[in-house]
């Protein structure tokens, strides 16, 4: 079965299933009665990709200039340095620099997450301090996977209890498996859910079934699920998670939030015809294409995308007309 008819499938037993909860009335998405949270993170983020200049110098001018359209986009906030920024190609300046860049572009109402996951403890702490003190809200914290086979979840669950006791800032956790071989366990979430200062997590492993338990398991708990992909957006919101950290948003963004309110109004329908366009060009800018898919994308729609660091290679003649194809066959184009 194809992946597009799968999710297709599987939107429509979601959509079922909250019809029949509530066949009277059309319901939206909210908090769970009694519970506040401390730092609202409904929305959708985009993980900024990081523009190069021909030298493969980060561009800071063509940055800004992104950063100035996707003012007009009510985005929740922006992350910098998350898997699309290149963040392992970057120096330690270099990631100072970008999240002080973006931090006085951008509005004080919209929250910056900026990523701080080293591969030691001492190191992420070190990182973490520096990132909140050029500006950054919230520190969005990779798993450590190098020596992976050592990173079991007791071994990881000191490793985030230790970095948000000394954070000055709130810590979201980060699951990203098809970049670290490593997911993060769901036991160790949810102990992890109990630290005053971890409030969420951005998984990225398309787990539903996982997502849902997290949500439901952490729901007396200052906690909040993003989901790291829109390719599973419309039903990480129908099962409660509170927003979307997706890479597709650096291209889609302003769909990406149209589907964010329609899911936040019970618009159920409307949003699953929505999602549906949005897959096919999802996967091609993440696991298809990567982030050189992703920037070739940013061209077409009015953005800076420019060269990736090396080793990441540029797309072939061929690869570049399948990504167009993609993004024209789903009416975006």
């Amino acid at each position: 079965m194809a992946l597009s008819t799968r999710l297709a499938l599987s939107l429509r037993l979601t959509l079922a299933a909250l019809r029949q909860a509530a066949p009277r009335q059309r319901r939206g998405l909210s908090t769970p009665p009694g519970l506040e949270h401390t730092l609202d993170l409904r929305g959708i983020f985009p993980p900024l990709a990081t523009p190069f200049s021909p030298t493969q110098e980060v561009d800071y001018a063509r940055l800004e200039g992104n950063l100035c359209r996707y003012a007009s986009i009510p985005f929740r906030g922006l992350v910098v340095l998350g898997s699309n920024g290149e963040y392992p190609y970057l120096a330690p300046r270099e990631r100072l620099e970008l999240v002080s860049c973006v931090r006085r572009a951008l509005p004080k109402d919209r929250l910056l997450l900026a990523g701080s996951g080293c591969e030691s403890t001492q190191a992420t702490i070190e990182l973490t301090v520096s990132m909140a003190e050029v500006g950054a809200d919230v520190a969005l914290v990779v798993t450590p996977c190098y020596y992976r086979g050592a990173m079991t979840s007791a071994a990881l669950v000191q490793h985030y209890t230790e970095v948000a006791d000394a954070s000055p800032i709130p810590v979201v956790l980060y699951s990203v498996p098809a970049n670290t071989g490593l997911d993060l366990s769901l036991e160790a979430v949810l102990t992890l859910a109990q630290h005053p200062n971890i409030v969420g997590i951005k998984d990225s492993g398309g787990d539903i079934t996982r997502m849902g338990l997290m949500v439901h398991k952490t729901r007396q708990e200052d906690f909040q699920v993003l989901a790291g992909s829109a390719g599973f957006l419309l039903a990480s919101y129908a099962l409660g998670a509170s927003g979307g950290v997706c890479a597709l948003a650096n291209v889609l963004g302003a769909p990406l939030c149209q589907l964010d309110r329609l899911c936040r109004e019970g618009r159920w329908q409307e949003a699953r015809d929505l999602q549906l366009r949005l897959i096919e060009p999802n996967v091609a800018v993440t696991r298809r294409f990567g982030i050189p898919g992703l920037k070739k994308a940013m061209e077409w729609f009015g953005y800076y995308g420019g060269p990736c660091r090396a080793p990441l290679a540029p797309l072939s003649p061929p690869q570049v007309e399948e990504l167009r194809g993609t993004f024209s066959t789903n009416g975006w184009l």
